[in-house]
């Protein structure tokens, strides 16, 4: 399982640990991670995804899972939330 989040993209950075002697390490930034379950208003059902902390402060602040995906580009999206966009918009569109 790769460690992106499926709905902003955001995924790991790369930096240096700095000791106090100014020795630089290579080190890991991970995102901050977690296993949801968002619901649906169009499809009427619960959606499981892997959404980090900060995109699951957007989606509340865009109203929701459907607003979230309809303004989202597609290059950040997974393929799993790709398809859920595109389902929405039938459903909506219908």
């Amino acid at each position: 399982m790769s460690r992106v989040c499926e709905l902003t993209g955001k995924g790991v950075l790369v930096g240096h640990k700095v000791s106090h002697s100014n020795r630089k390490t290579k080190r890991r930034f991970l995102p901050n991670l977690v296993n949801v379950t968002l619901q649906s208003d169009a499809l009427g059902r619960a959606v499981r995804l892997r959404v980090s902390a900060n995109g699951l402060r957007s989606v509340e602040h865009r109203g929701g899972l459907d607003a979230f995906l309809m303004k989202a580009s597609d290059g950040d999206l997974s393929g799993t939330a790709r398809d859920l966009k595109r389902e929405i918009s039938k459903k909506l569109n219908a």
